[in-house]
C-alpha cells in the first residue's frame, strides 16, 4: 500500500484485475481526459486501504500546466462530475484550503479567489438567477491558531450550506500523476494526510454537511521516488523531503483557474462560459 498519497486510485494495483470485497471501480473515456471511478461500499474494504466509504473519481488529463486546447472541454467533465457528487445544489460553501504563501499547497486559495461569490447579491433584484455561493480561505493552524475544520464549521453556523466544496492540493505515490490528475471525492478530506499532517477532517460526520473534496496532487516524497526506481526502500536514517514539479508556478496557476472555471460552471449554471469568465 503506498505510504504517502491521497489517492485512492493508488491504493490498487493496476496490473490487478482483483479488487477486494466492497469495492468497485469502473473506467471510462471522455474527450479530454480518462475517468476512473472507485466506490467504496464496505467500511472494512475502506480500513484497509485508509479511505472512507464513498466514491473517488480520478480524471487523468494532458498535463495541467499547460493551456490545452480543450481547456473549455475539460472544464465541462470536471464540472459534470462535481454535479455527479452535488446532491443539493441550494447553498454551496466553498473552502479554499491550503497555506497560499508556499506555492505547491497554494491551490486551494487561489482556487476560491477565482469562485464567483454571491451569497450577498440573493436579496438584490435585476441580477441573473446565480447561485447562493459562499467563499471562504480558512488559513492554516500556522497562521490562524484555528483548524481549518474548526473555521469551517464556524461558518456553517452562520450561513448554513447543502453541501461544501473543498478545494486543496494532494500528494500522490506515482511521480507522472503530479500535475496531471485530479480527484474529486464525496467523503470529505483531511487536510494534510498525504505529507503525514493530518488535521482534523472536513467531512459529513464531523460537519453534518455533504463534503465533496476536489484537489490535484502537486508534491511527493523523495523517499516514495527511490522505492519507485529502486524497488527497495530507502534507508530510514536517511532525510527525506517533498518534492514538486520544476513548473509548479505555472501548475498551480492554471489548475486553480481550470477548478474555479469548473465549479462555476457548476454552481452558477444559468451563466454563460463568457459571463462565468469575465467575473472570475
Amino acid at each position: 500500500m503506498p505510504s504517502r498519497t491521497d489517492l485512492a486510485v493508488e491504493c490498487f494495483d493496476p496490473d490487478s484485475g482483483k479488487l477486494p470485497r466492497g469495492v468497485k471501480r469502473k473506467l471510462r473515456k471522455s474527450g479530454s481526459c480518462t475517468i476512473t471511478e472507485i466506490e467504496i461500499s464496505d467500511e472494512l474494504a475502506g480500513l484497509r486501504i485508509g479511505k472512507s466509504r464513498g466514491k473517488y473519481i480520478t480524471i487523468e488529463t494532458e498535463r495541467l500546466s499547460a493551456h490545452p486546447s480543450d481547456y473549455a472541454e475539460q472544464a465541462e467533465d470536471i464540472s459534470n462530475e462535481i454535479r455527479s457528487l452535488l446532491k443539493d445544489p441550494a447553498r454551496i460553501l466553498v473552502a479554499g484550503l491550503g497555506n497560499r504563501n508556499i506555492t505547491p499547497d497554494a491551490l486551494g486559495p487561489l482556487a476560491a479567489s477565482s469562485v464567483i461569490a454571491t451569497r450577498h447579491t440573493k436579496s438584490l433584484t435585476g441580477l441573473p438567477d446565480l447561485g447562493n455561493v459562499t467563499v471562504i480561505t480558512p488559513g492554516v493552524t500556522g497562521q490562524t491558531g484555528l483548524e481549518a475544520a474548526e473555521t469551517v464549521a464556524a461558518v456553517c453556523t452562520a450561513v448554513k450550506p447543502t453541501a461544501i466544496i473543498a478545494i486543496d492540493a494532494l500528494a500522490c505515490n506515482d511521480i507522472s500523476r503530479l500535475g496531471t490528475t485530479i480527484q474529486l471525492t464525496d467523503t470529505g478530506i483531511s487536510p494534510g494526510s498525504g505529507v503525514q499532517n493530518r488535521r482534523k477532517e472536513l467531512s459529513y460526520a464531523v460537519l453534518g454537511v455533504p463534503v465533496i473534496a476536489i484537489g490535484v496532487p502537486t508534491v511527493i516524497d523523495m523517499h516514495t521516488i527511490a522505492e519507485n526506481i529502486t524497488g527497495k526502500p530507502p534507508a530510514k536514517h536517511l532525510p527525506n523531503m517533498m518534492v514538486t514539479p520544476r513548473d509548479i508556478d505555472e501548475l498551480i496557476r492554471r489548475t486553480s483557474k481550470l477548478l474555479a472555471y469548473a465549479i462555476n460552471k457548476t454552481v452558477h449554471d444559468k451563466l454563460s462560459d463568457s459571463e462565468i469568465i469575465s467575473l472570475m
